[in-house]
């Protein structure tokens, strides 16, 4: 599964024009014009927190918010005081303390901007954002990446509940998207009392990593066969015209000082890149991107716009890959990776398994992985998941592999032809006012109760 942050922030940055477009029923926040007191309660209150430290606070949050920059004091290991601390970055969107709060996670770093989510906007509730472990600036100061686990980050987010709810003692609602959707799965399985209810935006769910059969069905069937010839088509054509290709990647590699040492060369990161662009480009499409892909006439330039605009070259290149060890090496022990069709690129392939996640991490990092991990996130979410929603885009590749909650109050619906970007807003009429009263449902029922 490839996961991405841009469309979650995307969603986030425009939850409120979406929600009010599609006529979604928002509680409003309190107003914007109600004078701050002399003492500084939320900032007292945050202050007061034991492990919290107020990094600062930062303006532009929308009327009638406030948005904070924190740090967690949280343990390395979480079985094992001994083994030392790290600080979690953190962020507080406030609007008041009676208000529902919503727990924030892409899975990846978190990012450093006021925008509400949609749950955020729908609920009129505060915000916590919360940077996945080993992401950003959370990061131990040796990186033992066996301290890299779903259930250490589970924990991570079980801590940050139990010490905010001191400030917001009502119903709490968890929602990511994609990597951050899983980050929310993963939490409730292991603390399922956490939170009243969660929405997982776009979440993959490879239960078997050895099976990897419904991704290449999904691939060879989604969408217009014609797109998907043309992408078949332009990939076998970037193959046969790779030395020159290449050379220009590494004439830009040179030329912004990067390197390949953690993939090992330019060429087996443009294979890689290659492999992953149907992926990418169904992950992202619109239909206006079918008329875009190149054909077997076009220019070298025009090849290597598309394929560096599809499947982001920059990445597989030192500078930014070196970021996402943590998530490779993830998909390496414990959450699994795809396969792609090859079959129409016989002949042209020179590196065995270039997807294979292990290539993206250095090999001083040992990866064992635990094929356990997956089916018993799976068997939970199918027998004993409650109150969770997951909005999924059925022209989605990393949803080939769905979650299916199988007990009440839970379930899954799909966006017609929506991508990895999808939001409540744009399910059908029916589901997004299931969805939306869900939510409300949940929010205004009996809180979860503390659980240590």
């Amino acid at each position: 599964m490839h996961l991405t942050r841009r469309g979650l922030l995307a969603s986030a940055a425009s939850a409120a024009s979406v929600a009010s477009a599609a006529g979604l029923a928002a509680v409003p926040a309190r107003a914007a014009g109600r004078p701050r007191a002399k003492t500084d309660e939320v900032m007292d209150a945050l202050r007061a927190l034991p492990g919290l430290r107020v990094i600062e606070e930062r303006p532009g949050a929308e009327p009638g918010y406030r948005f904070f920059v924190l740090g967690l004091r949280q343990p390395v290991d979480h079985g094992d005081p001994g083994a030392g601390t790290f600080e979690q970055r953190l962020t507080l969107l406030h609007t008041a303390a009676d208000r529902p709060t919503i727990l924030f996670s892409t899975g990846y770093e978190v990012p450093l901007i006021p925008r509400r989510t949609e749950p955020t906007v729908l609920l009129s509730g505060n915000q916590l954002g919360v940077e996945h472990r080993f992401f950003g600036t959370s990061r131990p100061t040796v990186d033992d990446y066996t301290h890299l686990t779903i259930r250490q980050a589970a924990d991570d987010h079980h801590r940050v509940v139990r010490l905010f709810r001191r400030i917001y003692p009502g119903a709490w609602i968890s929602t990511g998207g994609s990597k951050g959707g899983m980050a929310s799965v993963y939490h409730r399985r292991f603390h399922p009392h956490d939170v009243d209810g969660t929405v997982a935006y776009s979440a993959p769910n490879n239960v078997d990593d050895h099976e990897d059969s419904a991704y290449v069905r999904f691939l060879e069937h989604v969408g217009p066969s014609a797109t998907r010839d043309a992408l078949k088509a332009a990939q076998r054509e970037v193959l046969l015209r790779r030395t020159h290709l290449v050379a220009r990647y590494e004439a830009w590699a040179a030329a912004t000082h990067d390197t390949f040492r953690i993939i090992g060369s330019a060429d087996q990161a443009f294979e890689t890149a290659v492999l992953r662009a149907p992926f990418m480009f169904w992950q992202r499409r619109t239909p206006a991107d079918d008329a875009a892909v190149p054909g077997p006439d076009a220019s070298d330039d025009a090849l290597y716009a598309w394929l560096s605009r599809t499947a982001a070259l920059p990445v597989y290149a030192d500078s930014t890959a070196r970021n996402f060890i943590p998530y490779w090496y993830q998909l390496g022990t414990q959450m699994g990776y795809l396969t792609v069709p090859t079959d129409h690129l016989d002949g042209l392939l020179k590196h065995p398994d270039a997807i294979e996640p292990r290539n993206f991490v250095p090999r001083t990092v040992p990866m064992h992985f635990d094929a356990e991990a997956m089916p018993d996130v799976d068997r939970w979410v199918r027998r004993r998941a409650r109150r969770m929603l997951f909005v999924n885009g059925t022209h989605d590749p990393s949803v080939a592999e769905p979650f299916r909650p199988g007990a009440r109050d839970a379930c899954v619906r799909w966006v017609e032809g929506g991508n990895h970007h999808v939001t409540i807003a744009g399910l059908a009429p029916d589901h997004r006012t299931e969805a939306v009263a869900a939510l409300h449902r949940w929010v205004n029922g009996p809180a979860a109760p503390a659980r240590r």
